[in-house]
């Protein structure tokens, strides 16, 4: 269950729910001492603490309101006494800061390492242009921990920084799962190196499989055998790089055919992208339209083939993530051009999701006075 909460609703948070926000925050000396520390607040000029620059940066990022209106909003509300230039120069310097915080509050919410179960951890990335930008300028780096339904990492890179899962701490048991961005030899040794495993999608040109016996294996061959509405498996081989010295990773294909419908839709959706680009279609393309194939590390004596695709299929929830940050919590929208500010703004958004979450579970647990007792 969630809360949604608009512009005005969260700046009467900000306004009236400070002390009860705080709660969820480490104290006043820890705030202070790392403000201090990561040079986010080394003078105190117009900003008389450090509780006063986190309630700066997440009404700026947080409640839609531009530096102009943030400054007169803490004039007002006796925040804090800074112009709107002013406060740009602190937020430039708070980004490090913020993404510290950021990074304390998902270490409190992810759960502890699993026993006996596998974990699923899922994996995505959404783009954020700057205002007027057509491009990706930034790049947001999300983990999913299924079991929590929370968010338990998250990355902030420039254009260049691609999916991968090398980004990603992962621990024996769990389950990588990750859309056909992440479908690289690195990544899928990475997670194998940390003794866990790892179910992708693929495209049909993205990644070298072999056989068993070295030989290049077909895929489209493979996927027209495939029965209607029955999934289907084979054992391959991710190929070697001499390159990145990546020795042959052993793995299964699991795939299953789309029903008519299913497979016209993805068919249009190919020609309507590709149409955008005025580029020609690779009738392989809309060939592999049709099915849904993914690899795993997995063996069938954990996860059955069906079971494999239905797993995949949980991966849903973290484009749900995404899509709730990016509609409750406007995370597309980027208003700041300089690379620092327009840091400091998508960790306040982040930070913000966070401490949504936390207000949220807490209101839900109903108390008469407001919140828990200590």
């Amino acid at each position: 269950m969630s809360v949604t909460f608009t512009y005005v609703e969260t700046q009467v948070l900000l306004e009236y729910q400070w002390p009860y926000l705080l709660t969820f925050l480490p104290p006043a000396e820890e705030l202070e001492r790392t403000a201090r520390e990561s040079g986010a607040l080394l003078r105190k000029r117009g900003v008389p603490s450090a509780e006063a620059l986190l309630r700066l940066a997440l009404a700026y990022g947080f409640c839609g309101l531009t530096l102009r209106q943030t400054a007169a909003w803490a004039q007002v509300a006796g925040v804090a006494e800074v112009s709107d230039v002013a406060l740009m120069k602190r937020l430039r310097t708070s980004d490090g800061w913020l993404g510290h915080l950021l990074a304390l509050k998902l270490a409190e919410s992810a759960p502890p390492p699993p026993r006996s179960t596998l974990r699923l951890r899922l994996f995505d990335a959404t783009t954020i242009s700057r205002p007027g930008s057509t491009g990706t300028d930034w790049r947001v780096h999300l983990g999913f921990d299924l079991s929590s339904l929370s968010i338990d990492h998250v990355e902030l890179t420039d254009d260049k920084g691609g999916e991968t899962l090398t980004r990603f701490a992962l621990r024996p048991g769990e389950i990588a799962v990750g859309d056909r961005g992440y479908a690289h030899r690195k990544g899928l040794h990475s997670v194998r190196a940390a003794g866990a495993d790892f179910i992708v999608r693929l495209n049909w040109q993205n990644l070298p499989l072999k056989t068993a016996d070295g030989a290049a294996f077909d895929l489209l061959a493979f996927l027209r055998r495939l029965p209607e509405a029955r999934t289907g498996e084979c054992e391959v081989v991710v190929a070697a790089s001499e390159h990145d010295k990546l020795p042959a990773l052993p793995a299964r294909l699991v795939a299953v055919r789309k029903s008519e419908a299913a497979a016209e839709a993805s068919r249009a959706k190919v020609l309507r992208e590709r149409a955008k680009k005025s580029r020609a279609v690779d009738p392989r393309t809309l060939e592999s339209a049709g099915y849904v194939f993914v690899l795993t590390s997995l063996p069938a004596d954990v996860l059955s083939a069906a079971e494999v695709l239905e797993t995949y299929r949980f991966r849903w929830q973290v484009e749900l993530a995404f899509k709730r940050l990016k509609s409750l919590l406007h995370l597309g929208e980027l208003p700041a051009r300089d690379p620092p500010l327009a840091r400091s703004f998508i960790f306040a958004k982040l930070l913000a999701a966070l401490l949504l979450e936390d207000f949220t579970d807490r209101f839900l647990a109903f108390f008469p006075w407001g919140y828990r007792l200590a």
